[in-house]
């Protein structure tokens, strides 16, 4: 099985000098890699192939044979490394808790492994009769939620 430090080391080279981040690298036991990059304005299918072509051009078929998959994070899959929460902040999320609560609302702030999410919901506030729409500030930790993504709106 090809070692995913190996992969790693490549894509690291790669990405050296430019605004892509690595998401994730997956190896299954066929030796099937799929290599998964993101970049604040998203990524460019040429990007991918370039990418792609580095990764094949330094591993040997010879000695190991394998099967490539260079691509993009899908848009509404959920956040996996904290460089995806930071690209994000001022758009709407969804995040699930770890007791299983959803909450949507928009990004305000990343912190490390600290996030924000703003969240309009109705208030109680004293003196007024009816509830009043209020934004309520949400904290979470990227570790402790079972997953934060982005929601695509078509408004």
């Amino acid at each position: 099985m090809i070692d995913k430090n190996v992969v790693k080391t490549l894509v690291d080279e790669w990405l050296q000098d430019k605004e892509y981040f690595l998401v994730g690298i997956e190896i299954s036991q066929d030796n099937k890699i799929v290599v998964e990059i993101d970049h604040a304005d998203g990524v460019w299918i040429e990007d991918c192939v370039e990418l792609s072509r580095y990764i094949e051009d330094h591993l040997n078929r010879d000695e190991e044979d394998f099967e490539l998959e260079v691509g993009s994070a899908g848009l509404g899959q959920p956040f996996k490394v904290p460089q995806q929460y930071i690209n994000f902040v001022g758009k709407e999320v969804e995040v699930l808790d770890a007791d299983g609560k959803k909450v949507k609302g928009i990004l305000k702030a990343v912190d490390g492994n600290d996030f924000t999410v703003g969240v309009e919901e109705k208030v109680k506030v004293e003196g007024k009769k009816r509830p009043v729409k209020q934004e309520v500030d949400y904290a979470f930790q990227m570790d402790k939620v079972k997953y934060t993504k982005y929601v695509i709106s078509f408004k």
